[in-house]
């Protein structure tokens, strides 16, 4: 096999099987293991792999309430806030937007009353100008990583 396209399948097979071992993604990319070992960690030190967690089911552990909190905020405190938010343990998503909000960030609480404490905290920060907060009722699709394009010309 060429390694035209090897790291994009590699990391396609790793998102298939996170947990797959040196010698079964060898075996499915018709590769040496040192190949794969070597190409996994050129994949890891430029930062293509940013590591190999598990998928947590909140729900599961009780954190079935997720909130979607839009954030107006004062210019020059942006990157105060949004370093709030990051270091925020039931934070999981923070992104700097465009539009009418700064900020939005998706939390995920045990149950409402959890979530309306940490938001009113939040909300004492004299930099937040406005705030909207949406509460979840249903999860279609969450966490979802795709598949990268192989290039079939290459």
């Amino acid at each position: 096999m060429t390694y035209e396209n090897l790291d994009a399948k590699l990391v396609n097979a790793l998102l298939g099987d996170g947990r797959a071992s040196l010698r079964s993604l060898a075996e499915e990319l018709d590769v040496s293991v040192t190949t794969v070992s070597n190409h996994l960690s050129d994949l890891e030190e430029e930062g293509v792999i940013d590591g190999y967690t598990p998928r947590l089911d909140y729900d599961a552990v009780g954190y079935d309430v997720t909130a979607v909190i839009q954030l107006q905020v004062e210019g020059n405190a942006l990157p105060d806030i949004t370093d709030t938010l990051r270091d925020h343990r039931q934070m999981i998503s923070v992104y700097e937007v465009t539009g009418d909000y700064d900020v939005i960030a998706i939390g995920k609480f045990k149950d409402t009353d959890g979530m309306n404490d940490q938001i009113k905290t939040l909300l004492t920060d004299p930099d937040i100008k406005a705030s909207n907060t949406s509460v979840v009722l249903n999860a279609v699709s969450e966490n979802e990583q795709f598949e990268l394009e192989i290039d079939e010309n290459a």
